[in-house]
Formats: structure tokens, C-alpha cells, sequence
């Protein structure tokens, strides 16, 4: 196994195709399939599928393809140290539930090590993809939170996935709803101060067991339910519709406006929100810088 085929079979994945491939890495096609099939012999497994539309990742090559990325991201890394040069593009991604400080610290790396040329991702989604990208080395990090209702079932499925959860901070229960809400001027909001208002919930897909929910309390019978893929139509719901919807209350004020706010809930409950990584991989630059920055946003919090 060599660098240069772990950099065909990273350039493939991203083409989607063979031929592509080969014209974009300046090869003979007969050469680069040759290369891929000298691999899959020498690993003992099948990295692409061939389709007729091109190929795709079989399973096992989606694995692969995360450690390829991890050595190729590390010998960038050598090159630049000690040649001086940048060896191309600066890769990084994070998975995480929808946090304001997740999108802080990532804007925190990119000021520091952006560069000229990067590739960084960010992909606010839902819990179980963030589990899956971690553990698929999609991702280098993961954000999403444990309490007493969900903590056996995550824990049991990120041993599964030979993935460490690391706790950022301990939060009480709180209520996003919108500044002009009857209830934004309450010291504190019960169950029984909600049960008029429409709850916001993000979906989770094929997932949507209550113990994949990013919110606390999801068992809980509602009258009024409506479920959103993305935070902006969360927070326009939220305002339009005077809804709301139960988190850790930690909010930039910065990113969302001052049109959200942040009140108690009382109830007897907790959120644990941390940041996940995969237990035979060492994170790199990108991924410790990111995780410092996680801990500078939220040490408050602590």
C-alpha cells in the first residue's frame, strides 16, 4: 500500500468515477483501475461498487476512505512543517446537533487556519449521522448531548462504534422562544406554561426514536408538534408561530439576532453536551484546535 494510491482511491470517491478520476489526476484510466484493484487485493476487500452510473463506496470502503483521508491530512501536515509549503487544501469536518457555539468555534478555527485553501465542513444534522460520521471518520468530531433518559442507549451504541464521548459542560434544562412571547418575560417556564404553544423539534430521519431526539423531554405528549430539518426554520417557526422549543440554553446572540431568547424550564432534569471522537484515531491540528475552541466557548457554561 503506498500514499499515492490512498490519494486515487481519495480522488475516486470525490469523482464519483473512474474515468473522471484518471483525467483529473493526469493517468491512463486501464492504470488507476489497476491501482484500485491492486489495493483491494492486497486489503482483502472491496472498495468500490461499479454501478453504470460510475462507482460508489461499498462499506468497507467507506472506512477505508476515512483512515486514506486521516494519513494524507498527517503528511500534509509533515510537508508543510518542514518544507514550509502548504501540500494543498486544509480538510476538516464536524458533525454536531444545532449548537450556536459548535458554529462559534468552528468560525474560530477557520480565522486561525483557514489558509488560502481550505475544505472545511460543518453539518449541523442528526444524532445518529453524527454518531455514524465519527465513527466513519466523516467527521473528526462530533457534538451532541447525554441525559438520564438517553445516556444508557447513546453510550451503549458510541461503544458500538468505538467512540469516546468527552463532556464539555453540564447545562439545566431552558426554553428558546421568541422575544415577543407572552412567556420571554417569565423568570421560569413549566410544562403547564407550554401546553398552549406549538413545540419545535428537530426531525431524525429514519432514527426518530426518542433516544436519538435532540431534545430533552421528547416523550412527552404534545397537542401542537411541528418538525424542522434546519435552525433558521426552527427560529422563523419559533417567532412566526410564537412556539417553542426545550435545549441547553446557550445562544449567541451574535448569530441568531435578538429576537430569540432563553428562559428556565422547571423541571427535575439535565443535559451533559460534549464532543465525541473515535477512539483509534489521534485528532489532528484542525481537530484539537476545533475541540479548544469548543471549551473556550463553553467553559462558562462549566
Amino acid at each position: 500500500m503506498t500514499l499515492q494510491q490512498l490519494k486515487y482511491i481519495v480522488c475516486i470517491a470525490k469523482c464519483g468515477s473512474i474515468s473522471e478520476a484518471a483525467r483529473s489526476l493526469f493517468i491512463a484510466q486501464p492504470s488507476l483501475t489497476a491501482a484500485v484493484h491492486e489495493l483491494e487485493q492486497e486489503l482483502g476487500i472491496t472498495i468500490f461498487k461499479r454501478t453504470n452510473k460510475g462507482v460508489i463506496l461499498s462499506a468497507d470502503g467507506e472506512e477505508f476512505l476515512g483512515y486514506a483521508r486521516q494519513v494524507i491530512d498527517q503528511t500534509n501536515l509533515i510537508e508543510e512543517k518542514y518544507t514550509g509549503k502548504a501540500a494543498g487544501k486544509h480538510l476538516f469536518c464536524v458533525s454536531t446537533q444545532h449548537y450556536s457555539f459548535a458554529v462559534e468555534a468552528f468560525v474560530d478555527l477557520l480565522k486561525d487556519y483557514g489558509g488560502e485553501e481550505y475544505d472545511f465542513r460543518i453539518r449541523e444534522t442528526q444524532t445518529y449521522e453524527i454518531i455514524e460520521d465519527v465513527a466513519k471518520l466523516r467527521s473528526e468530531v462530533g457534538v451532541l448531548y447525554l441525559n438520564q433518559f438517553n445516556e444508557t442507549i447513546l453510550r451503549k451504541t458510541l461503544r458500538a462504534h468505538d467512540l469516546t464521548f468527552h463532556r464539555l459542560f453540564f447545562a439545566r434544562p431552558h426554553v428558546f422562544v421568541s422575544s415577543g412571547s407572552p412567556l420571554a418575560q417569565k423568570k421560569g417556564i413549566t410544562l403547564e406554561d407550554l401546553a398552549p404553544f406549538p413545540r419545535l423539534s428537530y426531525e431524525q430521519g429514519e432514527h426518530n426514536s426518542f433516544y436519538f431526539s435532540e431534545e430533552i423531554l421528547s416523550t412527552l405528549e404534545c397537542k401542537k408538534e411541528i418538525l424542522v430539518c434546519d435552525r433558521a426554520t426552527l427560529f422563523n417557526l419559533l417567532i412566526g408561530l410564537n412556539g417553542y422549543t426545550i435545549c441547553s440554553g446557550v445562544i449567541s446572540e451574535e448569530l441568531n439576532g435578538k429576537n430569540v431568547v432563553s428562559v428556565p424550564l422547571l423541571v427535575d432534569d439535565y443535559m451533559e453536551i460534549g464532543y465525541l471522537t473515535h477512539n483509534k484515531v489521534v485528532p489532528g491540528r484542525f481537530a484539537t484546535r476545533y475541540i479548544e475552541a469548543l471549551k473556550q466557548h463553553t467553559m462558562y457554561e462549566d
